[in-house]
């Protein structure tokens, strides 16, 4: 997926401002594609020269005009074309994460156990922010329809797959603490202290 096709998907649901639409994408679409808001305005003028989205100024009053954009047919086209293509497969464990554990054996475990547990609160944070979301604005989901159904189905795919990802770590974790006593002795935390949670 280009930045393009997310920005599309975005205005579709909702025309508006450069600035508008980088901070609406960094509370939706920014939770699974992120993108500076350098990268929002470049790709915008580029939308625009390829007749994808068209800009238009609004008049703000006590501030400079603002250019707001909206999808064009074009646009709509091109979003239908990429809809329809396949997608590349990236499962959550297409990382670094993933091959540190498989050399964990090369390496120093409490390290390796500190790198999981970062990555496991992250994504325990990211699954609360998620949480919060499908309650606040998703109280009644069964009577959801068209877009707002769209939405709650990719915030469900973000919920199950970070709660899979955090029980993944603490499996990892579980699993290793024995092996990290067995092999390190008691001097190992001294050198790579673990998370306090994970002691």
């Amino acid at each position: 997926m280009a930045l393009e096709h997310a920005l599309l998907v975005s205005l579709t649901e909702r025309s508006g401002s450069g600035y508008e639409l980088a901070r609406r994408f960094d509370k939706s679409i920014g939770f699974f594609w992120k993108a500076t808001h350098q990268q929002i305005y470049r790709v915008l003028k580029r939308m625009e020269e390829r007749g994808w989205v068209r800009g238009e100024a609004v008049a703000q009053e006590g501030r400079p005009d603002k250019k707001v954009y909206r999808v064009s047919p074009d646009g709509r086209a091109e979003l239908a074309r990429w809809i329809a293509e396949p997608s590349e497969d990236i499962g959550p464990l297409r990382s670094e994460l993933g091959v540190k554990i498989r050399a964990a054996a090369h390496g120093e475990l409490p390290a390796v156990l500190a790198e999981v547990a970062r990555h496991r609160d992250r994504h325990a944070q990211r699954l609360e922010a998620y949480l919060l979301i499908e309650k606040k604005d998703f109280p009644a989901p069964q009577r959801l329809t068209g877009t707002a159904l769209h939405q709650y189905l990719v915030l469900r795919g973000g919920i199950r797959l970070d709660s899979g990802f955090v029980e993944w770590c603490d499996e990892v974790l579980e699993a290793l603490r024995p092996d990290v006593t067995a092999r390190t002795g008691a001097d190992a935390s001294a050198r790579h202290p673990l998370p306090a949670t994970e002691r």
